[in-house]
């Protein structure tokens, strides 16, 4: 019994509880808000090393034992994911104190973030499949709260449209559920790994393979991705960022986790399928991307361009490529956070959301102008910053599978990236600026202290990668040795 395991769910979900009692008390939120997630990036990392000594950890609710009784697993690949996702909200809070206003602050704006990543952490974390499906809902039911708060106009049609595509998407996870249960009798991941390995993938569980696939399709946004830049793009900055930070995020590693441990026998079809929806995302988000003068919309179909780019790591299923997925993944949850912060306060300052509406904010702005170049070569995958390394391990990864239009189309997105961030910056940054010394807005050092540290932190991972390098290693040997996983959750000493 691993109790530390369910902390990093725990923490954010009690304390979300104990924040809807003191709503008047805006100061006495923030406060424990952020508490929270200190304490949960603590927990997380005591458990990340504790893997490293123990392997991995399981926490049998009720004392009943896998595959009958409900279970936290967590190995590096969740862990990671978990730990990444605690300090990037805490550093999204941090920006929100001073962004957010007391309009949204009196409106449970804290308990309902904390209950998202409750949801979220709780989706890494699950061992079983229906659990799954249970931490999705708590996560997407505090985003249905947060993409319509403040009820603007744009909130309300956008939240229309995620709730009915979220909505189905998990009227289709139920069914994909039921035929699997139906069909293999059991929902623990481990032990549905072990039974699909026994009766072998037919057409019958690859078809409901295929149900999954859909399901995290929908909810990551590849190919399916058609909801995704307005929802995006409509609520505060804040919020936003936890977006695209984090939901398609849990979306990619339902997907990971279900085409590395329950089907990956076929993957001739199963992970063609990936390969081919992930080239068809990363087309039509680069063409998106460059189509539209919004900034919000550019920002936002830049997140479709990367759920394309990690997936090719799964598609081509080797452990290389895995392990640049990974590298890929963590980097990208910080710098989308620090890429909607940035275009947000850019929104903030000027009035304005059009590229041709903004000019020059270099002069008045120095320290957001440089910041959003570093996230743009970040983006692009330039060394020495985080997205460097992931982008070098997929490739290599890719040439080793001979999936040679895979690794074109994955590197041309790399360039339409890279062009559409610095048309951002060329229009909106450089040439005269058209604001006035008299006319210009601070830019409150408490709204720019977090794109700082979140800039430090892609530079810190690009340069520190061998501190983490242990860490994913051991994350891409699970995800391709399903029997270490199964191992560690179906033995009866843990």
């Amino acid at each position: 019994m691993n109790n530390i395991v369910v902390m990093p769910m725990v923490i954010p979900l009690l304390m979300g509880v104990i924040l809807i009692f003191l709503r008047p008390f805006v100061k006495a939120q923030r406060v424990l808000s952020m508490v929270a997630m200190i304490a949960t990036v603590i927990a997380t990392v005591y458990i990340l090393n504790l893997i490293q000594s123990d392997g991995i950890l399981r926490l049998d609710f009720g004392g009943w034992l896998p595959p009958y009784g409900i279970l936290f697993v967590a190995d590096s690949f969740s862990t990671l994911l978990v730990l990444t996702t605690a300090v990037v909200t805490a550093i999204i809070l941090l920006y929100s104190f001073s962004s957010v206003g007391p309009r949204y602050e009196n409106m449970f704006f804290y308990p309902f973030v904390l209950f998202l990543v409750a949801g979220v952490n709780g989706s890494f974390l699950t061992g079983d499949l229906f659990n799954l499906f249970v931490c999705f809902e708590v996560m997407l039911l505090a985003s249905y709260v947060l993409i319509t708060l403040g009820g603007r106009r744009v909130q309300l049609i956008e939240s229309i449209k995620y709730v009915v595509i979220n909505v189905l998407s998990s009227w289709f996870f139920l069914v994909g559920i039921a035929y699997l249960y139906g069909t293999i009798g059991t929902l623990n991941m481990a032990h549905l790994s072990v039974r699909i390995a026994e009766v072998g993938q037919g057409p019958l569980l690859t078809v409901i393979g295929i149900i999954f696939l859909l399901v995290f399709s929908l909810k990551s946004g590849l190919l399916l991705y058609f909801w995704l830049p307005g929802s995006y793009s409509a609520p505060p900055t804040a919020v936003a960022a936890l977006f695209g930070a984090l939901l398609t995020k849990v979306g990619i590693y339902a997907m990971f986790r279900t085409f590395t441990l329950l089907f990956y026998h076929e993957p001739h079809i199963t992970h063609t399928l990936i390969g081919v929806m992930a080239a068809i995302t990363m087309v039509g988000g680069s063409l998106g991307a460059i189509a539209y003068d919004d900034v919000r919309q550019i920002v936002s179909y830049n997140v479709v361009i990367t759920v394309g780019f990690i997936l090719v790591g799964l598609a081509v299923f080797n452990e290389v490529a895995i392990i640049g997925s990974i590298y890929y993944l963590i980097h990208d949850m910080v710098v989308k956070a620090l890429l909607f912060l940035l275009a947000g306060t850019m929104i903030y300052l000027t009035g304005k959301s059009r590229l041709a509406d903004m000019s020059g904010l270099i002069r008045n702005y120095p320290v957001l102008g440089w910041l959003f170049f570093i996230t743009t070569l970040s983006l692009a995958g330039i060394p020495p910053l985080s997205g460097f390394i992931g982008k070098l391990y997929i490739g290599q990864g890719t040439v080793g599978a001979g999936a040679y239009v895979l690794l074109a189309i994955a590197f041309l997105s790399g360039m339409f990236v890279l062009y559409s961030l610095l048309r951002i910056f060329m229009n909106c940054f450089w040439g005269e600026t058209i604001i006035s010394e008299d006319d210009e807005p601070p830019l409150r050092n408490r709204l720019l202290l977090p794109c700082v540290l979140l800039g430090i932190a892609t530079f810190v991972l690009g340069v520190g990668v061998e501190g983490i390098s242990d860490y994913v290693r051991d994350a891409a040997y699970t995800l391709m040795n399903p029997e270490v996983y199964v191992d560690a959750v179906l033995n009866d000493e843990k």
